[in-house]
């Protein structure tokens, strides 16, 4: 059984910052990817970014790369966000995720609201 739990959001003004966390439970943390997704208001849930297991080849949307930074600390079970100048469309509920022998694995979301 994997637990992901996410903390970290909050009001941001345009142009601050932000870092997610997501505390996973559960064994073999480190032999996963994991991703961040979010989902704003009226709109389909949409893919933020995704490590893998060894922390190498990150990749992000189009809407964020250069401004987001996805990393883990496997020694600890954290993975994390670090969003910069970020914008009124980054707001959603950000949510972290990972999938195990098939099966789907989502926290229960963070609020990220950017606004002046």
């Amino acid at each position: 059984q994997v637990q992901l739990v996410e903390s970290g959001g909050g009001l941001v003004q345009p142009g601050g910052s932000l870092r997610l966390s997501c505390a996973a439970s559960g064994r073999a943390f480190s032999n996963y990817a994991m991703d961040w997704f979010r989902q704003a208001p009226g709109k389909e849930r949409e893919f933020v970014a995704t490590i893998p297991w060894s922390a190498g080849s990150t990749k992000y949307a189009d809407s964020v790369k250069g401004r987001f930074t996805i990393s883990r600390d496997n020694a600890k079970n954290i993975l994390y966000l670090q969003m910069n100048s970020l914008k009124p469309e980054d707001t959603a509920v950000y949510y972290c995720h990972t999938v195990r022998v098939g099966k789907d694995y989502w926290g229960q979301g963070t609020q990220v609201t950017v606004s002046s």
